[in-house]
């Protein structure tokens, strides 16, 4: 079955407020001008780019040959690179990541790159979708997908893990970990369900046959809609973030 792919005409169209609730991670970088940080799963390169604005050498990498073809155009270096399998040493100020880590599901290859890629004393500092993320919606595809005999051909495409997990992957690395939240945010969605789940699940989708993708996705966004869908008719996604800093000790 396919992976999750990306358009950015898309993503920019329907997927922009990501880059713009990463705000928050971003104070919590607080980053200085002059430091080369790594931006892992950069995307497109607009929040990478706001960093470069403000001062920082980025290096942006992905999995996604189009976003880093837009990320590039943005002037930026980005790099075809898978975040499981990172080949810097010691060369980063920070490692900085937002709302990408939960694609990455070898949680422990992604920490043991990104211990590698920072200097002596550097930090990592990230925000993803934690333990219950999009649960309504996750359980609402998956009850779609068991009625039509996909559930078993179509993973997963994500972990959630928690606050308490998370900690001690970063720990058992040799991380001090200075701050480290687990909460909900509700997020306003620019469409509805169905648009999400074009853009998030394309490997669901993919896996129904082109003529009941339609049934499929009304299917599943009449579930939600007593939850999810607001009286004036805008759609709210159930997410949960997982926010972190720790830091690589200098004598490592």
């Amino acid at each position: 079955m396919s992976e999750q792919t990306w358009n950015p005409q898309d993503y920019n169209k329907h997927a922009r407020f990501v880059t713009d609730l990463g705000a928050g991670v971003v104070k919590l970088l607080d980053p200085l001008p002059g430091e080369r940080i790594l931006d892992l799963g950069c995307g497109d390169g607009v929040l990478t780019k706001k960093l470069v604005d403000s001062g920082c050498q980025m290096v942006g990498v992905d999995t996604s040959p189009d976003f880093i073809v837009s990320a590039r155009t943005l002037g930026l270096d980005a790099r075809l690179m898978d975040g499981q399998a990172l080949t810097f040493k010691e060369e980063f100020d920070a490692v900085f990541s937002n709302a990408a880590l939960h694609w990455m599901k070898d949680l422990e290859a992604v920490i043991d790159g990104v211990w590698r890629a920072l200097k002596p004393g550097g930090r990592f500092v990230a925000e993803m979708g934690g333990k219950g993320n999009i649960d309504k919606i996750e359980k609402a595809t998956r009850r779609a997908l068991r009625k039509r005999g996909l559930d078993k051909k179509v993973p997963e495409p994500n972990v959630y893990p928690s606050d308490e997990e998370y900690r001690d992957l970063l720990e058992k690395r040799g991380f001090e970990v200075s701050h480290i939240q687990l909460f909900n945010r509700p997020t306003t969605l620019p469409k509805d369900i169905k648009t999400w789940l074009k853009t998030f699940r394309k490997n669901y989708l993919e896996a129904v046959p082109p003529k009941d993708q339609e049934a499929f996705l009304e299917e599943i966004q009449e579930e939600l809609r007593p939850t999810l869908c607001a009286a004036d008719g805008r759609w709210t996604a159930d997410y949960v973030r997982l926010r972190f800093a720790a830091f690589k000790p200098k004598a490592s």
